[in-house]
């Protein structure tokens, strides 16, 4: 307990400063100790990782909290649950998702208005923010409460536009969301007009965004906090399948590219 209470005040600290904090997303026990290594000061899970790990299009409630745990026990830096839609509609069964990640050793946890159905992919207003009101409560009544990020996800979807998503974090805001994330922001632009309409911390996620995009220009216009989603899961992948293809055609020129096993168990001794 009392290390999960220095992870959280630690995390909550982090949102605090001037200087955005980068928040990378392994999506296993090595990645992430990979990642402390490399000197980051929090990690974040990515359920599309976990789906690509387990050779789905979506992971599972239990996948995603069993992934959480894996982590949270991997290394001792704060660590951010994607916890999708809580995996359910209703308001109060949504916000027990993150009792459970808490559970699993996670200071910090989000709660999306996207519904998994194709049909209707975004809740509406109303319901989008009682779920949000919902995860506050939760989140507010466990002993170490984390901190607490409520998404826009409609950018994604084509539904509505930007003044449909400031509209949803206004609201994620006054219901008393820590931190407010709308994946989908692809401008500097679209980023400060979105920062400068709330109050609380921004997330933005640069694996939908300009990549020509610096740190230091989401540093100026007030972005708090940068993650990358799947992203870095998606680049391994797809050196994985460059390398298999050219073994399938009998070339085998990807083995000048690997890390080395000294360079990795290097790494893992370190922490």
């Amino acid at each position: 307990m009392i290390n999960q209470m220095a992870r959280a005040a630690r995390f909550r600290a982090l949102h605090e400063r001037p200087e955005p904090l980068l928040l990378p997303n392994p999506w296993d026990a090595g990645t992430a100790r990979l990642l402390a290594g490399l000197g980051f000061e929090a990690v974040a899970t990515t359920s599309l990782a976990v789906a690509n790990v387990l050779g789905r299009t979506r992971a599972g409630r239990q996948d995603v909290l069993d992934n959480c745990r894996v982590i949270c026990e991997a290394t001792s830096l704060p660590v951010n649950a994607d916890l999708e839609n809580g995996f359910a509609d209703e308001p109060g069964e949504a916000a027990k998702m993150i009792e459970d990640a808490c559970a699993c050793g996670a200071v910090g946890a989000s709660i999306e208005d996207a519904t998994g159905d194709p049909r209707s992919p975004i809740y509406d207003f109303g319901l989008a923010v009682e779920r949000v009101q919902a995860a506050v409560e939760v989140a507010r009544g466990l002993p170490v409460p984390p901190v607490l990020t409520a998404r826009a996800e409609n950018l994604l979807y084509g539904v509505a536009g930007l003044d449909d998503t400031i509209r949803r974090l206004q609201a994620f805001e006054a219901a008393g969301a820590d931190v407010l994330y709308a994946p989908g922001l692809r401008t500097l632009d679209e980023m400060r007009a979105v920062v400068s309409s709330v109050g609380k911390p921004v997330n933005v996620v640069m694996g939908f965004a300009d990549p020509a995009i610096t740190l230091e220009q989401l540093a100026e216009i007030g972005v708090r906090r940068v993650s990358i989603g799947g992203a870095l899961n998606r680049l391994a992948l797809r050196s994985f399948l460059d390398g298999a293809r050219q073994m399938r055609e009998g070339r085998f020129g990807f083995v000048t590219e690997m890390a080395s096993i000294s360079e990795l168990h290097q790494a893992f001794a370190r922490l």
